[in-house]
């Protein structure tokens, strides 16, 4: 299922606060993103209307199994690029930069590609 870069972006900012916060909620994404509380509201609602989190009653959210799967897919793509692009000498905020646009527009078959070759060397 093809879901556009923002609705990516949230999904693997909930998996990441999820790794350092026991619950996630609407507010520590807009803290985190930087973004207005309201605009986080309508993309937690577009994300749970469409299968990939669910609120609980408290508010808290919870990535579905298919909201885990984009989530954990762009932030492996993050993590390798950033610690690739630094590898080769780019800046290391260049790189995270760098890395956040390239990971939503690479194919999985050019990453798997990468990845590979990235791992023999």
């Amino acid at each position: 299922m093809k879901i556009n870069e923002s609705a990516e972006n949230y999904l693997e900012t909930i998996l990441i606060l999820g790794k350092k916060h026991p619950v996630v909620r609407s507010v520590d994404v807009a803290t985190e993103l930087g973004f207005k509380k309201s605009s986080v509201s309508v993309a937690m609602k577009n994300l749970r209307e469409n299968g990939h989190i669910t609120v609980s009653k408290e508010g808290f959210i919870t990535l579905t199994s298919s909201g885990r799967d984009i989530a954990e897919m762009i932030y492996e793509r993050h993590e390798l690029l950033s610690s690739w692009l630094s590898k080769l000498g780019v800046d290391a905020k260049i790189a995270v930069e760098d890395a956040c646009r390239i990971e939503h527009v690479i194919s999985r078959e050019s990453f798997e590609a990468l990845k590979k070759y990235i791992d023999v060397k």
